[in-house]
This record gives structure tokens, C-alpha cells and sequence, in this order.
């Protein structure tokens, strides 16, 4: 990641929320976390239940007693809310935070979240270049501190490794169309031998409806010589029993 990013957790208050936003980091790349305040105390026992496999990003987490001393590496400082404040800061939404984030390249970014009852008081924003609004239902605003975290991580990550979400994760060579045909005849010949076609006028459009159903299949050799099998089976006559 170009940009240097610092995730600050201002007076949180349960552990089991430092402990998965912690877990959110890790998931996707980040190692900077950064707390004010916390307030069942450091370290936490329930942090690092809920931390699971980033135990490590909490152990190199700085415990810091103001906002002002969480944001003094940083060169610029979003705060996240899930509702407008009314204050002189520029309210910005998601999409152009993540837009801003490419004409800082080589900052370093501070991402501010605050206390789960009360979100960020307008003395901790005093310390932000912006606050973003989180998009959500206009029914429920509020959003888990730890369900905030990840939702930042994720979009950063998903910015900055757009070529891992655009690639197919599945690939398979597919069937020639000759192959198609071929087993599409079988299938016709079987019909016809068990008068299938019925009433005959509509014959032809019901075979450009199975026509129409198979070739915007995509089967690849294998699955074509199933389908073979599957119909050369069912046109077998059944044994007769003694």
C-alpha cells in the first residue's frame, strides 16, 4: 500500500471490540492500531479472546492518554461517523474519501473511530482534516465499532488490489461446439424413438427450444461426455426379467 495507514480507536469500551478490530487489520494488511483511553484498562484479557489469529497487532498496539497525542504521526486524520455533526469540519462522503486517498499518495493517514455509545465528541474531530459518514439505513445509523473498522479495512484493501477482485477465480476450457452437436443429435434421435415430438407440426420449435437451452450452455469436454453417458444410458432398453 502506498499510503502509511494508522487505525485510532478513541476511549473504546469493550474489549471484545478492540480485540476484532484487531483481527479486522490483520485480515487485510494493516498493523497500526492505536488507542486512547480504553476503558476496561491494558491490557485486555477479552481483546485477545476476540483477536484470535492478530494477537500480534494488539501486543504493538500504543496506549495513549489524549487524541491529541494518537494523531501527531500522522499527515492527515479522517474521522468516521455515522451521522452529520454540526461543526466547521468538512463532511465528506465514502466514495470521496476513498478518492482522496488517491491524491494524498505517500501520506500518512490516520482513520479516527470513536466509543461506542457516543462516537467521537467534537473536541476529538477538532483533531480530523474530515469527517466521513459511513453509508447505512436511514432506520438504524449506528454502526459496531469493530463492524466500522472492518468495513474501512476492507474498502482499502478492495481499492488498492482492484485486480484481485476483477480476476475470475474459476477457469475451465470449454467444449467445442461440434462436440455439442453431437451429443444434441444423440439427445434428438433418442426423443424421436420414444415420440417425443408431439404433436409433430411443433416439432421444429421444440427442438430450437433445446436448441436455444443447451449452446448457451458452457460445459467443457468432461461435462459434455457426461451428458453423452447420462443420455446413452436412459436410451437403453431395460433388461427384461424372467
Amino acid at each position: 500500500m502506498k499510503n502509511k495507514f494508522g487505525f485510532i480507536l478513541i476511549k473504546p469500551q469493550l474489549g471484545e471490540n478492540v480485540g476484532a478490530s484487531a483481527r479486522a487489520l490483520k485480515n487485510f494488511g494493516f498493523t497500526t492500531l492505536l488507542i486512547t483511553n480504553p476503558r476496561d484498562g491494558w491490557p485486555n484479557i477479552k481483546a485477545k479472546a476476540t483477536s484470535v489469529g492478530a494477537f500480534d497487532i494488539l501486543k504493538k498496539t500504543k496506549i495513549l492518554k489524549d487524541t491529541s497525542l494518537a494523531i501527531q504521526n500522522f499527515d492527515i486524520v479522517f474521522s468516521f461517523s455515522a451521522r452529520k455533526r454540526d461543526i466547521n469540519k468538512k463532511h465528506i462522503s465514502f466514495i470521496n474519501f476513498l478518492k482522496i486517498l488517491d491524491r494524498v499518495k505517500e501520506k500518512k493517514i490516520g482513520l479516527m473511530f470513536g466509543p461506542e455509545a457516543s462516537g467521537l465528541s467534537n473536541y476529538d474531530l477538532s483533531f480530523s482534516n474530515y469527517v466521513v459518514q459511513i453509508p447505512s439505513s436511514k432506520h438504524f445509523k449506528s454502526l459496531n465499532l469493530s463492524h466500522s473498522v472492518f468495513l474501512v479495512c476492507y474498502e482499502i484493501f478492495k481499492k488498492n488490489n482492484y485486480k484481485m477482485f476483477n480476476q475470475s477465480g474459476f477457469k475451465k476450457e470449454l467444449g467445442k461446439k461440434g462436440k455439442l452437436t453431437k451429443l444434441l443429435n444423440l439427445l434428438k434421435s433418442n426423443l424421436d424413438k420414444k415420440n417425443f415430438f408431439k404433436p409433430p407440426e411443433k416439432k421444429n420449435s421444440m427442438i430450437t427450444n433445446i436448441n436455444n437451452l443447451f449452446y448457451r450452455m458452457e460445459p467443457n469436454d468432461k461435462e459434455l461426455r457426461i451428458l453423452a453417458s447420462i443420455i446413452s444410458s436412459l436410451s437403453k432398453n431395460k433388461k427384461k426379467h424372467n
